[in-house]
């Protein structure tokens, strides 16, 4: 069966066996290596992608189930201002230690933004939930999503 689905702007066409998780497909056939396994388990969000829009953890994601469908990471919205404003937001909030957690932090905040784009503390706090920092503490990324979405009034 052949599978055909758009990552990044790229349509992709392959034969690879469609129980093979995206994940996996993204890493090793398309060497993009801002998706990082974390957990394996979906419980991390190291390795979140937007798929039609909505994240995603693409370690838990069958590559037949993107059929048809559009993919983002992180490496897809490198040229837009949103993440302009969410690379200097963090930056700024001191909100990157080891790097390890950010581009998933990174596309986490961006899927937040695009459907609130003035969260609420706490609104951020669950918008997050599902993305793990061993470094931070979570305060400085909670800053950087705040700052964001001030910098950013208008784009989101």
């Amino acid at each position: 069966m052949s599978l055909r689905f758009e990552l990044n702007g790229k349509i992709i066409e392959t034969d690879m066996n469609p129980l093979t998780r995206l994940l996996d497909f993204i890493r090793d056939e398309e060497k993009i290596t801002s998706c990082k396994e974390g957990c394996g388990e979906g419980e991390c969000g190291a390795c979140s992608v937007l798929i039609e829009g909505v994240l995603s953890m693409s370690c838990l994601v069958p590559l037949g189930s993107v059929h048809n469908k559009r993919i983002l990471t992180v490496d897809g919205l490198k040229d837009t201002p949103e993440f302009k404003i969410l690379e200097d937001s963090f930056k700024e909030a001191g909100a990157v230690q080891c790097g390890f957690c950010t581009p998933g932090m990174i596309l986490a905040s961006y899927f937040l933004l695009k459907n609130n784009p003035k969260p609420a503390t706490a609104e951020i706090k669950e918008g997050l939930s599902g993305n793990l920092c061993r470094c931070t503490g979570y305060i400085t990324i909670i800053e950087a999503v705040k700052m964001a979405s001030e910098r950013g009034e208008g784009i989101w």
